[in-house]
């Protein structure tokens, strides 16, 4: 039996979490105005856009 794949465009596979270097709970908002939560100083990118706010955010870790 196959998996179903996402019908969204933005869906990138695994998910890809950061680290939250300076707080352990905020929201961060997005350019295109869209929120993040990062909850115990983490934060999941689940679309392109997602990771790469996150990627360029100065006070964010890839783990």
């Amino acid at each position: 039996m196959s998996k179903n794949k996402s019908d969204s465009q933005d869906d990138i596979g695994p998910r890809r979490v950061f680290r939250d270097t300076l707080y352990t709970s905020r929201t961060l908002i997005l350019p295109d105005g869209s929120a993040l939560a990062v909850t115990k100083a983490s934060v999941t990118a689940t679309t392109e856009e997602q990771f790469a706010f996150l990627k360029t955010h100065p006070e964010l870790v890839q783990e």
